[in-house]
């Protein structure tokens, strides 16, 4: 008797919008928690906590993201519907961190610190914990919001896809400097990076 061929998995946009719905899916429930409340204790001076420090900049890190999104899709429209999905879980990514979506195609600069962060606006979330050890300097460059983008499609994911790579590997970094629910949140986000770059290359030879 023969078989009926199992079913294929959907592919294309769809393939690709319901991988980004099941990156985001365990990043809104452990969100939910990490974002209701601090996950450590204010620092000795009662200023903000590591954690607070932390989730502010990596808050900051996904609104330049978005920015960097919104600029390849003014140079290229047509890639709207591949860019889309992966753009609106970064947005859930910035709320998730107790951010806003504050960027627009046409921003510029970065996007003003939580009150009360304690973290300049230009830091990473890396930075933060290199501060709370002692260490100076940036961990690493923050992309620039203005910067050109490739005249070609492709070109232009690759540059996404190493941005998303850069940012998915330095949380991955800073999650093992940090408590509990944070730390959790920092490895959902970076997974979701990391598939956001599989899908950006995605097909590209």
């Amino acid at each position: 008797m023969p078989f009926p061929s199992p079913s294929r998995a959907p592919s294309g946009p769809r393939r690709r919008s319901l991988l980004a719905s099941a990156a985001g899916a365990a990043l809104i429930a452990g969100g939910s928690a990490c974002s209701a409340g601090s996950d450590g204790s204010g620092s000795v001076s009662g200023g903000p906590s590591l954690a607070d420090r932390v989730r502010a900049a990596a808050a900051r890190d996904s609104q330049g993201l978005v920015r960097r999104y919104d600029a390849v899709l003014a140079a290229h429209p047509s890639l709207a519907g591949r860019l889309g999905p992966l753009r609106a879980e970064i947005v859930r990514h910035v709320a998730a961190f107790g951010g806003t979506d504050r960027s627009s195609p046409s921003a510029t600069g970065s996007p003003d610190a939580p009150a009360g962060s304690g973290t300049p606006p230009t830091a990473t979330a890396t930075d933060a914990v290199r501060a709370a050890a002692g260490a100076t300097g940036p961990a690493a460059p923050p992309g620039p919001a203005g910067a050109t983008v490739p005249a070609s499609e492709k070109d232009a994911r690759a540059g996404l896809a190493a941005a998303e790579r850069s940012l998915a590997d330095r949380r991955t970094e800073t999650l093992l400097q940090v408590p509990g629910e944070l730390a959790r949140l920092l490895a959902s986000v970076a997974a979701a990076g990391a598939a956001h770059a599989y899908l950006l290359t995605e097909g590209d030879k």
